[in-house]
């Protein structure tokens, strides 16, 4: 976020307060301690009349399954998980509030405890912001008190759920498009609120989108922002006689040109080369692009489908580009938002290619052509197959709303307090958990392709290039092999100690490089549509011994009778 750019919070009371910036960067005002479920005061509460309150607990925040039947998931919501951590503090008026909703029997001391409570003992462990993940590896790991760390259960949730998960749909369009493809979020209008759409054009950003319509999201984190005119700008004008600015400067003079009567030259002179009726063209919208072109003679991109596109839009968007190119301008392309986009966006190609032929002007056959109109992933991948000449790609609802799944489905389990591990059990063997704090490293092949994770316990003997390592499937006892890596790259580093930032908070430019550069890291296997090869996700033999034997110490033993 940008430093320059203040986020205040307001509570109940009325009072405001600036939130302090980490490392230059402010924290969103709505992350704060009480965004938070009820139940995490309740056993805050229950935790403290109990005595537990300087028990050390470790948390993992991890998910079960990639979304959207893929095999990965891009990590996001790292820096604001860091920024709340830093700044997690009750403030009088929750304290207040809190008071108003709990029962009169809890002390008033609990309310004095929760009013001094500090982050200056929490341990952060993180992946890098930006990484492809995978399954059961911990994204976070939170060590502290157990009523601070459990306090931050629903909050950290709520800030790596939807922004991991936008990124990684971000993503997948990206891998749709394929990299030379300008790939534009559009979804401010449909997204899940103020805050969601902010966070849609942030993360959508970071996992490989190249710009937004977003205006406050560009203010806020230097995303770049894109955007033209809608049908209503189109069918706000009747005639040429409405267009009061005939005027356009020829471009690097001070020569004022009649701009009206070059583009009726050029309808007449395009009319033959491209096979339209030029007395059919409609003059409304003919108009409508003269006065978007005088007003941006160097981004004119014209919406091209408000009546019919081969009849009078395309006619209409080279005239006022041949008469923008006479005036030393070069017009940028077209959108179409409606109708066959495969075959349109080819016809599209064809008549500027006509044009360019013709008029001895290369680079019009190479114009923008985006496409709109409600696009998914799989919309990209029938046009792939279809073929198409779209080279831009404007995308919303599909995108910020993840209509494919609506959540990534995160946990954040306990798995160590003062140092003794916990595990959770189920008769659904992917809910059991991973007990105690772990180490994850990445192995990698000589080919420069990531083989898979390996989770160790953080008293295990690392992994060492060039050299042999049993990898065991967590839970499968059949499942197992040697790797032998090339290189390893350890995954989690240190955030947060003794209260301070001990990372750098890359940029969102930075991260965005860091998304698309960590995907290269798979194979293309594993980054495939269609049944992906799920990527491999170990633990150490030592861990899975540790594991199982904990596992069988915890489940009761039944008997027949």
């Amino acid at each position: 976020m940008n430093s320059s750019v203040v986020h205040f919070r307001h509570n109940m009371s009325g009072d405001h307060r600036q939130f302090s910036t980490v490392l230059g960067k402010e924290q969103n005002g709505v992350i704060q301690p009480i965004l938070t479920d009820l139940y995490q005061i309740t056993m805050a509460y229950a935790y403290w009349k109990s005595g537990k309150m300087n028990d050390v607990a470790v948390f993992d925040l991890y998910f079960r399954r990639n979304p959207f039947k893929g095999e990965f998931t891009v990590f996001a919501g790292l820096e604001e998980c860091v920024k709340f951590i830093q700044n997690f503090k009750f403030t009088e008026s929750d304290i207040k509030y809190l008071k108003s909703v709990l029962p009169t029997s809890v002390e008033e001391e609990f309310f004095e405890y929760l009013k001094e409570l500090n982050t200056k003992t929490v341990t952060l462990f993180a992946i890098e912001e930006g990484t492809v993940v995978f399954p059961k590896i911990p994204l976070l790991t939170v060590k502290g008190p157990l009523p601070v760390v459990q306090l931050m259960e629903t909050p950290l949730l709520n800030l790596v759920n939807y922004a991991s998960l936008v990124a990684t749909n971000g993503m997948r369009f990206r891998i749709a498009a394929g990299s030379e493809s300008i790939l534009l979020e559009f979804g401010l209008r449909r997204a899940q609120g103020p805050d969601g759409a902010l966070s849609a054009s942030r993360y959508c950003y970071l996992g490989g989108f190249d710009g937004t319509s977003n205006v406050l999201a560009g203010k806020l984190y230097g995303i770049p922002v894109r955007g033209t005119h809608a049908h209503a700008f189109i069918t706000s004008f009747s005639g040429l006689s409405e267009l009061h600015n005939r005027q356009l400067v020829r471009k690097g003079t001070d020569e004022m040109v009649d701009f009206i009567p070059l583009c009726q030259k050029w309808l007449k002179q395009l009319a033959p080369v491209l096979g339209f009726l030029d007395d059919q063209v409609s003059k409304s919208e003919l108009a409508a692009f003269i006065a978007y072109a005088t007003a941006f003679p160097d981004g004119f991109l014209a919406l091209i489908d408000t009546y019919d596109v081969v009849r009078t839009g395309l006619p209409s968007f080279c005239t006022v580009a041949m008469a923008l190119h006479e005036c030393g301008y070069q017009p940028r392309g077209i959108r179409l938002d409606s109708g066959d986009l495969a075959y349109l966006s080819n016809l599209v190609r064809q008549s500027f290619e006509k044009v360019a032929r013709s008029f001895n002007v290369p680079w019009f056959s190479s114009l923008t052509i985006v496409a709109s109109n409600d696009i998914n992933e799989d919309t990209i991948h029938s046009l792939n197959q279809q073929g198409h000449s779209i080279n831009s790609f404007g995308i919303g609802t599909h995108l910020v709303t993840c209509q494919k799944q609506p959540a990534l489905g995160g946990v954040y389990k306990l798995v160590e307090v003062n140092g003794k591990p916990r595990i959770k059990l189920s008769e659904d063997v992917e809910k059991v958990t991973i007990p105690g704090r772990k180490i994850a490293y990445r192995l990698f092949g000589h080919d420069g392709n990531a083989l898979v994770d390996l989770m160790l316990k953080p008293d295990d003997e690392p992994p060492k290039s060039n050299e042999r390592v049993l990898c065991r499937h967590p839970f499968i006892e059949s499942k197992r092999a040697y790797v032998c890596p090339a290189k390893i790259e350890r995954l989690h580093k240190v955030f947060i100690e003794n209260g301070e930032v001990k990372q750098p908070l890359p940029t969102l430019t930075e991260l965005r490089s860091k998304a698309l550069c960590s995907l290269k890291s798979l194979r293309i296997d594993h980054r495939r549509a269609l049944n992906p090869t799920p990527y491999k996700v170990s633990v150490s033999s030592n861990l899975y011994s540790f594991m199982h034997d904990l596992w069988l110490d915890n489940a009761p033993i039944g008997e027949l009778s």
